[in-house]
This record gives structure tokens, C-alpha cells and sequence, in this order.
């Protein structure tokens, strides 16, 4: 199995477990391949707006253990409150151990201010009636995913590369590029107000890194993405931001080495 990559700053946001559209297992080969120092949860962890219990697959439970395991040994976890999971928020500032539940975080990075919060206070989408509007979608949109993904299936039996309709839809659609514009313009004006170096944000599953600037200053703009559609993450080493995209064939020998663990353990039992 290969090391884990030692990392001092790693951020995930919008996984929502609980939901088809959710990459958990994808996720979990990411998270095993890890060793932050800190781990930063930026919001929409859990879809509690889509929760049931008649879908909470085991492969989305064992992210969550995931998540604990690491705590355990040592990584700090911050989770910061999403739209998705605002539930959890009557519960923030809640610290056990390794773990902290907060609805934003300002972190010192070499001595820069990284400014970190999910992103749904610039939404007007998910407040009042809008909310109400904003779920019923959301529904739609799983619905989407859901579609999507069966026909994904059938391309990868056909041996065709795997395709984003929802994603192509979203991307088409100019009120949504004109949202996300606005979205990343609202955080970075903001972000340098309060004299940030880093402004780091959830929410809109569009994962990006650059720099804005205004006439009051710049500030580096940074979104974590999503693990639906994009499958991202951020991370910060060496004072450098990157961002981290999953493609399967970086999991292919680690994968034969957990099935070569396996089967040597059943043949053991089995001798």
C-alpha cells in the first residue's frame, strides 16, 4: 500500500452524503490516502435536506468512520456548518478532542489570514421562501444525478469516457455563470475588507484558484469544489495552494494491495 501523503492543510466541501448524487467511495480512497494536520469540513458534509433513512449506503457511513478514525489519530477535524447541514449549527462551537464544530474559521498560514466559511450567507437562494423553492430543486437535481449516473454505467460497460449532463447543464445556463461570477466577487471584496491573504469558500461546486483584485487590494480566491460532480479538494503545503481533482488510476495499486491483504488473510483462515 502507498504512504500517505503528509499534507498540513487539506479542505473538503460539499460531499452530501446521503444523497445518490454522492462519490462517497471515491472520497474514502482519497481520505485513506491522506495525512493532514488539519482537516477542514467546509460545509454540505451531510445532506440533511435530502436525509432518509432508507438511503444512507454503508460506502457513506465508512466516510464519517473515515473522518473519526482520523481525529483519532491525531488530525485536527474543523467542521464548518453548510445550508445542507445547517442543522448542526445550534451546535457550534462544540470541541471533543480532535474535533471542533464551528460556521466559520480564520486560520494563520505562515503568517497569512485564510478567511474559511461554506459561502451560503452570499446565497439569498437559501433563506425564507426561496429555501422552500431552493430544496424543491434540489430534488430535481438529485433527480438529475441520479439519471446521470445510470447512463454513465452504460458508457463505462460500452467503454466510453463517463460524461457531466448536470454539470453541462449548469455551466450552459447564464444565470448560473452569472451567480458563481458574482458569488466569487462578493467573497473576495469581502475577504479583502478584512484584510485576508486567502478567502476559501464551498457551496457553488465550482472549484477554482485565483486572484482577485479591487481598488482596496487582492486577495487569492479559492473554492474546494465538490465530491458530486468535480471530486476536489484543497491543499496547502509548502505555502502553496493546489487543487487536488481524483482520477481513478491513482488508487489502481492500492486497490490490488487491499484485495491482496484480503485474499491473504482468507487463504490464511482457509489453510
Amino acid at each position: 500500500m502507498k504512504r500517505k501523503r503528509k499534507i498540513p492543510l487539506v479542505v473538503i466541501s460539499d460531499v452530501h452524503l446521503g444523497t445518490y448524487g454522492c462519490h462517497a467511495k471515491e472520497l474514502l480512497q482519497y481520505l485513506k490516502s491522506i495525512n493532514p494536520q488539519t482537516l477542514v469540513l467546509n460545509g454540505d458534509i451531510i445532506d440533511m435536506w435530502s436525509f432518509t433513512k432508507s438511503y444512507f449506503p454503508a460506502a457513506h457511513m465508512n466516510v464519517l468512520r473515515q473522518i473519526i478514525k482520523m481525529s483519532n489519530l491525531g488530525t485536527r477535524v474543523i467542521y464548518i456548518t453548510g445550508n445542507h447541514d445547517e442543522a448542526l449549527r445550534k451546535y457550534s462551537d462544540f470541541i471533543l478532542g480532535n474535533f471542533e464544530l464551528v460556521d466559520k474559521l480564520t486560520l494563520d498560514l505562515d503568517g497569512k489570514k485564510a478567511w474559511i466559511f461554506h459561502g451560503d450567507v452570499f446565497d439569498s437562494s437559501t433563506q425564507g421562501y426561496a429555501k422552500i423553492l431552493a430544496k424543491l430543486g434540489g430534488k430535481g437535481y438529485d433527480l438529475l444525478i441520479l439519471i446521470n449516473s445510470l447512463i454513465n454505467w452504460f458508457l463505462t460497460i460500452l467503454g466510453k469516457e463517463k460524461r457531466s449532463y448536470s454539470k453541462m447543464i449548469k455551466d450552459s445556463v447564464k444565470k448560473a455563470v452569472s451567480f458563481i461570477s458574482n458569488f466569487e466577487t462578493t467573497a473576495a471584496d469581502v475577504a479583502i475588507q478584512k484584510k485576508c491573504s486567502y478567502v476559501v469558500c464551498g457551496h457553488i461546486h465550482k472549484p477554482q484558484i485565483k486572484e482577485v483584485k479591487n481598488e482596496h487590494g487582492k486577495v487569492l480566491y479559492l473554492n474546494s469544489g465538490d465530491w458530486i460532480e468535480n471530486l476536489t479538494a484543497l491543499e496547502y503545503k509548502k505555502q502553496k495552494w493546489s487543487l487536488y481533482q481524483y482520477k481513478p488510476e491513482h488508487y489502481k495499486d492500492s486497490d490490488i494491495n487491499e484485495e491482496k491483504v484480503v485474499n491473504d488473510i482468507v487463504n490464511k483462515i482457509l489453510s
